[in-house]
């Protein structure tokens, strides 16, 4: 005779009213990388970041560096992790690829989160990261409306908004208080 047990209720899905609201743009965190222009999509399941370098070493370990030399977000910092999976991804035409999927430490609007990207070559995209359904699923509500990063603020003043960050006195003599 076949028994079956009872699977655990599924945890309620957080009241939209208690989400924090986020555009369809955002400049987050991730993997210690500040200032780094983010597109909210809410079309696609999966998130993505802008990867390069990307090798699999003799140990099993995943090796590759995030954004591409001519990025002003680019560090040259190698990431290692043996934590990745092979994910089948479908673009917006339909074409479908496979790539990496590895687990990052993400700020978005705040908070501190986990992040699973696929690594990607998205030097040609608008916004070198895309936060997907299944990072924003019952952790932010999204307002469409919002426009958080202007759409023109893309790469190029990444470099600016960091420079603003390390030392806002210098960035204010050097670019608003010109003496």
């Amino acid at each position: 005779m076949k028994t079956s047990t009872p699977k655990k209720p599924a945890l309620p899905a957080p009241s939209p009213k208690s989400l924090p609201l986020i555009g369809n743009s955002a400049l987050i965190e991730v993997a210690g990388i500040q200032s780094v222009p983010a597109k909210i999509d809410t079309g696609a399941s999966y998130s993505s970041i802008w990867a390069s370098d990307i090798q699999m070493l003799p140990s099993g370990e995943l090796e590759f560096t995030l954004f591409a030399p001519k990025s002003p977000l680019y560090t040259g910092e190698r990431l290692r992790t043996r934590r990745y999976r092979a994910v089948r991804v479908r673009n917006s035409t339909g074409q479908e690829s496979i790539r990496y999927s590895v687990p990052l430490s993400a700020l978005i609007n705040g908070k501190r989160i986990r992040v699973r990207f696929t690594l990607a070559d998205r030097h040609r995209n608008d916004f070198p990261v895309l936060i997907g359904r299944r990072t924003l699923k019952n952790k932010f509500l999204v307002d469409v409306s919002r426009l958080d990063v202007p759409y023109k603020s893309r790469i190029r003043d990444a470099k600016l908004t960091r420079e603003l960050l390390n030392n806002p006195q210098k960035f204010h003599q050097k670019y608003i208080h010109k003496h």
